[in-house]
């Protein structure tokens, strides 16, 4: 996920009240999310990519207590001297850390223990909150944002994890939410009304890039100016029955769609749908249901995307045309995460315009990720969240349907390796006019 890298104060705006509610809130939904998780479930680990849930629990808990209460609240004992081992991330200012591969062998502290570690540090911040330095208010709120980043992260690990149970276990037992939420609309009047079109997207020279005194990450800065050369954005993404067509059509099959990469991706993965596709139905975190037509579709890799625009067509919009297209539209509509239950992007409702800009699903970009003009990493630890990743990775933009509310803006860079699809990945078309 993106990641700030820059800790200087952004807090001046929000009250101390604020900020503490905040906090509060996030660290509540963290554990609302893992809530009907066994010790055992949120213990194991489907892959390298991925991380137990408890993972995620213990790790953003050791960001505050790291950056926030042993650097800036005198006298202040870790809860574990052990735990920063474990729980480290990929900081190398902070010393070694145990492989991520091996996370899922982590079998103690339990589950229960990082429940009690986590209410340690959080009496630990909230006492300590009236005599933060203002840089260490600044810390936390990029922990917050960090910690939100996590939770989506928490959701699309568990998912990839249960998916590979034959058991087909669910999250939240609620049979149908993806019907209700994306109903099947196929060759009906609503879908007609749905129909992409194309909107038509800025042109000639644009400013992208953070600007304002509210939060960003380090990756979204500094602002600059871009030429635009006039083109066309789809009004909404593409759907699962679109993607059908594509299978159908025989896309995975041909390699003059491809990119060299991403055919020799296919090839060696036997790759012949999206992500949890099988049989005409897809597995969510409600457990095995059916595939929604009209929903936008989703746990598709790069390669796919670039496949697919190719088949129609089209290319996949740059991250710029993406921004300037979303500047005027609002980044807290949409189909976003509000609380603990099933999450799964749901079909447009409405007609005309850009639809589904944020949440739903990140939506790949055809640019790069690498520093704007003028990038700098910040110095320190914390200087590691994000410049150093920036090789080799793709930008993807918007936030999905498990983003929390209020964690997205127009400039938000998400970013991952072209054959990754674990997370709500999917695609919105672009073309030159």
């Amino acid at each position: 996920m993106a990641r700030r890298t820059d800790a200087s104060p952004t807090t001046d705006a929000l009250s101390h009240a604020d900020l503490a509610g905040r906090f509060a809130a996030t660290r509540r939904l963290s554990l609302d999310l893992a809530a009907s998780l066994s010790d055992a479930d949120a213990s194991a680990q489907s892959m390298a990519d991925a991380s137990p849930a408890k993972w995620h629990l213990a790790h953003t808990n050791w960001f505050f207590e790291t950056f926030v209460l042993r650097d800036h609240v005198p006298d202040y004992q870790l809860f574990d001297p052990r735990y920063p081992y474990l729980f480290n991330s990929y900081y190398e200012a902070e010393g070694p850390r145990h492989a991520r591969p091996q996370r899922g062998l982590l079998t103690r502290p339990t589950l229960e223990a990082v429940r009690a570690w986590r209410a340690h540090v959080d009496t630990a911040v909230e006492q300590a909150f009236a005599d933060l330095p203002d840089v260490a208010r600044g810390l936390v709120e990029l922990g917050i944002h960090h910690e939100q980043q996590h939770q989506e992260l928490l959701l699309t690990d568990i998912k990839h994890l249960f998916a590979q149970n034959p058991l087909g276990p669910a999250v939240w037992e609620e049979a149908g939410f993806e019907g209700d939420a994306a109903p099947e609309v196929c060759g009906s009047p609503a879908e007609a009304a749905l129909a992409m079109r194309w909107v038509e997207g800025a042109e000639g020279i644009v400013s992208v890039g953070h600007a304002s005194e509210s939060f960003a990450f380090d990756c979204e800065t500094p602002q600059f100016s871009v030429l635009l050369t006039p083109h066309a954005l789809a009004s909404r993404p593409v759907t699962n029955s679109e993607w059908q067509a594509f299978i159908d059509d025989g896309g995975y099959r041909t390699p003059s769609l491809w990119l060299s990469d991403g055919w020799a991706w296919v090839e060696a993965e036997g790759v012949e749908a999206p992500l949890y596709w099988h049989d005409g139905r897809a597995f969510t975190l409600a457990g095995w249901q059916p595939i929604a037509p009209a929903a936008p579709v989703t746990h598709v890799s790069f390669y796919e995307a670039d496949a697919f625009a190719s088949w129609a067509g089209a290319r996949l919009p740059t991250e710029f045309e993406w921004e300037a297209a979303a500047m005027a539209l609002d980044p807290l509509g949409g189909q976003q995460l509000d609380g603990a239950g099933p999450v799964q992007p749901a079909a447009p409702s409405g007609d005309g315009g850009l639809q589904q800009m944020f949440g739903s699903v990140w939506e790949w970009t055809g640019s790069a990720y690498r520093p704007y003009p003028g990038f700098c990493a910040a110095p320190g630890a914390v200087g590691e969240y994000n410049g150093k990743f920036m090789s080799g990775q793709f930008v993807l933009r918007g936030g999905s349907c498990a983003t929390p509310r209020g964690h997205m803006r127009a400039s938000y860079r998400n970013f991952f390796y072209p054959h990754q699809r674990w997370q709500f990945t999917g695609v919105r078309l672009a073309k030159d006019l």
